[in-house]
């Protein structure tokens, strides 16, 4: 018979009772001070809990509730080995003692001494998520050269909360965090004061696009299809050295390439402000020697001109643009039509009115943004309204408006000796809705044509503020991940650094980390179930025949996955231990809370050595279905034993793990896939560990959501699927602090 009770030991000088913990098992029993102490008249005994008379009450119950709970379910389920009065105390006292290194207020936290003295490369992170790249940031280190954590930022507050109980809490950083939409006008004033004029040398971030993704259905107009824009906005104000964006593969190859191609010439787009007047002599110095097209010329030179503008000086430089062309129009038009088709004609009023919507570019931004904020909302997709909507916010795109105005022009069809004109017209708003790259190309043949191509790639060299390669795929397995996870790379770098093209492999094919690897030591929780703390797995009454098999897959490694009997540690170990290298000197316990009203009280964090580590509650016919898919190896070879034996599912697919390889692609849903031993779904830890993040690492928050809520929530299991892996991360950042200067 089992028994776990509270009592109160003796007072102290200030009268305050200790309060105890008393089990007895079998003719066993332990005691075991849980380090909490409180007034004797403040201890309800029939109900085993503190009374509300004491202020920290609520707090203190919770953890004697979280400590009682764990101490049954251990004298429960552990082997009879682990059920002595020695072992018993030992699993009690490290809950207790994990929690009384975070609630000690004397703890200081800060850098070991062997960082202190090393130079810090600064980085911020924009949409951050749960913190993937600045997990992997802050574990590179080479030669002299660290990382320092300025800034993460992103919209939702479970992001946030991870972050501040992360970094803030946990490590000690004094990285801010900034919740805010990008989108939003005031997100550059807010950062700015944020950074607090501290210059960043790395900027890094995936701006989430999942109308990009292969797994997916592609939207016209999603919300996320803007995001790129306001990133490198961030980045043509920060002026970083280098900066990284990480994106989903589909990417390449969106609208045939088109995509990325634009993302390439916005990229060569930022320019240097301070060399641009460079620029504006040597198209004066054009004009001087041009003879036919100095309309043509004197476009891109106004054109020019929007680069160095602020919001409102060019929203002004557009309308005056478009206004030079309209007025060449009006003194086109009694040369091409009579004065009552001027006035009635279709296509006379479409050009006119065409002028007047390029006019209004502001309007029309904001009428645009407020279109497709509305259809996210309204989550218009596959349905009768959806069409419509992307065919009205295709309508008032200024290329879409250009189009119009052309195909009016040519259903003037007008007589040959006007021609000329109304090319340099088309021409010109062609030039309106180029990027800067986009202008140099054009300005191409004027240069040949006077033969200053040498001058004017000397001056592309001073004005391109960012040179770039092509982006590369990154396979995460190749740096230590045991995931196939793929993800396109944009590294762009400022011209005064060292260009960097990829990153390399850190493992071969046949070094790569597999889930066994990452998964054999967290294997002891069943269905609906919990655990705290870390058990023992034996693996040979695990796997009887099999032992020696499953033992040769577990290899001592480098920190980046690279074998190495010597020095190394399993995957595991470094999971457990950690990344950072000690460099956070006294950093808290793993803790988890789930409001930020939680994280400011430490006595309410729960404290454990292993956190998130929980399975899902799945009824019988599920572990059934799962058992079968499992023992099959595949979904699609298991649906017809399933129908036969009526356990089959509308679920679209199973992921079943295989043990002696990677894991696919960790999404944002844990039923997608099956344990590699057991017939269940995976824990948050489990999906992690599959991500590369170190187990000290707490998803904070609601553990999972579902139906409409998925679209405002961010959940752990959402955090962790949407991550960037840390240990791709901090092969970015190391080949970065390679080349840095």
């Amino acid at each position: 018979m089992i028994s776990v009770k509270y009592y109160l030991d003796k007072a102290d000088k200030t009268r305050s009772f200790p309060i105890h913990l008393v089990i007895r098992n079998n003719g066993v029993q332990v005691k075991v001070a849980t380090g909490e102490k409180i007034k004797k008249k403040d201890w309800d005994n029939k109900n085993q809990i503190v009374k509300s008379s004491e202020y920290t009450y609520s707090s203190i119950n919770k953890f004697l509730s979280f400590l009682k709970t764990e101490t049954i379910k251990h004298l429960e389920t552990a082997p009879h080995t682990q059920l002595t009065s020695k072992k018993i105390k030992e699993k009690i006292l490290s809950l207790v003692n994990t929690r009384k290194v975070n609630t000690n207020v004397k703890i200081v936290r800060e850098e070991n001494a062997k960082y202190i003295t090393k130079q810090k490369i600064t980085f911020i992170d924009l949409f951050a998520g749960a913190g993937g790249f600045s997990e992997g940031f802050l574990q590179a280190e080479y030669g002299e050269y660290i990382y320092d954590f300025l800034l993460g930022s992103d919209i939702n507050e479970n992001c946030e909360l991870t972050h501040l109980a992360r970094y803030n809490h946990q490590l000690g950083i004094d990285a801010e965090f900034l919740r805010q939409d990008i989108t939003e006008p005031d997100f550059l004033n807010n950062l700015l004061k944020r950074l607090k004029s501290k210059q960043v040398d790395v900027v890094c971030g995936g701006p989430p696009c999942q109308s990009f993704s292969l797994a997916g259905k592609r939207k016209k107009f999603d919300k996320k299809d803007d995001l790129f824009a306001h990133y490198l906005n961030v980045i043509r104000i920060l002026r970083p050295k280098y900066f990284v964006m990480e994106n989903v593969k589909g990417i390449l190859t969106k609208e045939g390439g088109k995509i990325k191609e634009m993302i390439l010439q916005e990229i060569k787009s930022i320019i240097d402000l301070k060399e641009l007047h460079q620029l504006i002599v040597f198209l004066a110095k054009l004009r001087k020697v041009e003879k036919e097209k100095i309309f043509t010329l004197d476009c891109y030179n106004l054109r020019m001109q929007f680069e160095s503008a602020n919001e409102k000086e060019l929203y002004k430089l557009r309308e005056n643009y478009i206004q030079i062309i309209e007025n060449k129009f009006r003194l086109l038009t009694p040369k091409i039509a009579d004065y009552k088709t001027s006035k009635t004609d279709i296509n006379i009023n479409t050009i006119r009115h065409g002028f007047n919507l390029l006019k209004r570019s502001k309007e029309l931004a904001y009428i645009r943004k407020k279109v497709i904020l509305e259809k996210s909302y309204s989550d218009l997709d596959n349905d009768f309204f959806a069409e419509k909507f992307d065919s009205f916010l295709t309508s008032i795109e200024s290329d879409s408006i250009t189009e119009q105005i052309q195909d009016a022009f040519e259903n003037l069809k007008p007589t040959k000796e006007y021609k000329n004109e109304i090319a340099e017209i088309i021409s010109a708003l062609e030039i309106y809705n180029y990027s800067f790259e986009e202008c140099i190309q054009g300005l191409k043949p004027f240069v040949i044509a006077a033969k200053s191509e040498k001058e004017f790639d000397n001056i592309l060299s001073h004005i391109r503020l960012y040179n770039i390669d092509q982006p590369f795929v990154a396979l995460a397995s190749n740096y230590g991940v045991p995931q196939n996870r793929e993800r396109v790379l944009f590294i762009g770098c400022r011209k005064d650094q060292k260009l960097v093209k990829t990153v390399p492999p850190t493992v071969s094919e046949n070094e790569k980390v597999t889930v066994f690897e990452a998964l054999y030591d967290l294997d002891f929780v069943g269905n609906d179930d919990e655990k705290f703390s870390y058990e023992t797995i034996d693996l040979k009454s695990r796997y009887n025949g099999t032992t020696e098999k499953m033992k040769a897959l577990i290899k001592k490694r480098s920190i980046d996955g690279k074998p190495d009997d010597k020095k190394g540690f399993t995957y595991a170990e470094w999971s457990r231990n950690g990344r950072l290298n000690g460099r956070f000197s006294n950093s808290k316990n793993p803790f988890y809370v789930r409001n930020f009203e939680e994280l400011e009280n430490t006595l309410t964090h729960i404290v454990a050595p292993l956190q998130n580590h929980k399975t899902s509650k799945q009824n019988d016919d599920v572990v059934k279905r799962l058992g079968v898919i499992l023992s099959t190896g595949d979904y699609d070879l298991a649906k017809k034993e399933l129908k036969r034996i009526g356990l089959d599912s509308e679920k679209r697919n199973y992921n079943v793990l295989k043990a002696d390889s990677q894991s696919p692609t960790v999404m944002t849903i844990a039923d997608d896939y099956i344990h590699f031993s057991n017939p269940r779904a995976l824990t948050v830890r489990e999906m992690a560990r599959l991500q590369s993040f170190d187990d000290s690492f707490v998803f904070q928050g609601k553990r999972s959501t579902g139906g409409n809520k998925r679209k405002f929530e961010v959940p752990q299991f959402t955090l962790v699927g949407n991550a960037v892996p840390p240990l791709m991360a901090r092969a970015v950042a190391l080949e970065i602090l390679k080349n840095i200067d």
